[in-house]
């Protein structure tokens, strides 16, 4: 249900393949996206997608019960996007929704589609977000927009998440994965020190 796609260039496509379920992650779906993250410096640049009209609903509501919803591995996850050399691109193919969030918030870079949604209901169900979530939240859309999302549940439309700065472009559903390739394509040359020594600098 997670799918790699390598291309010659380098560049790997990872998409969420379960739109029979708003790609909701299980477990298993969250380990195998860990193999290929932790695995990811092997590549130049990373997009991170979706099938079908949502790009996670988070966590599946199956395993929820057992502790899925605050399990590390969201965690993990997103701090092992957070520190790769190669640029990340959160193509957002639709709605993101609670865990899935931690993904998009480590990225380099984040475009979307007009239709996509944004929430993070931890309010609601009584749970804390990802240690570094909040934090991430923060610096890109400042300290009472974060409150917006978390404490006050508010869910954004992709308008509102662009003139917030939670998204960098909104696209035509059409043009998004070739947009998402234009933005690697300045970096694709270059050295894996010269990027991260790029990124640091930023972070």
């Amino acid at each position: 249900m997670i799918n790699l796609k390598k291309h010659k260039n380098a560049v790997w496509e990872v998409k969420i393949n379960r739109p029979e379920k708003a790609n909701s992650l299980s477990s298993e779906m969250l380990e195998e996206l860990l193999g290929i993250i932790e695995k990811g410096n092997l590549a130049k640049g990373i997009i991170l997608t979706g099938q079908g009209k949502t790009f996670s609903a988070g966590a599946d509501l199956r395993e929820v019960k057992s502790g899925l919803a605050t399990s590390p591995i969201w965690e993990k996850l997103s701090q092992s996007l957070k520190e790769l050399n190669c640029v990340t691109i959160a193509a957002l193919n639709g709605t993101v929704a609670g865990g899935a969030f931690g993904m998009l918030l480590a990225c380099d870079m984040r475009i979307c589609i007009p239709t996509a949604q944004f929430f993070y209901p931890v309010m609601k169900m009584g749970v804390l977000p990802q240690p570094s979530d909040p934090k991430r939240l923060r610096d890109l859309i400042g300290p009472s927009r974060a409150k917006l999302l978390l404490v006050a549940g508010e869910k954004l439309n992709a308008d509102k998440a662009y003139k917030f700065g939670l998204v960098d472009e909104i696209v035509l559903p059409e043009n998004l994965m070739s947009r998402a390739h234009a933005l690697l394509s300045a970096s694709l040359e270059a050295q894996p020190d010269h990027i991260s020594g790029i990124k640091s600098l930023i972070n």
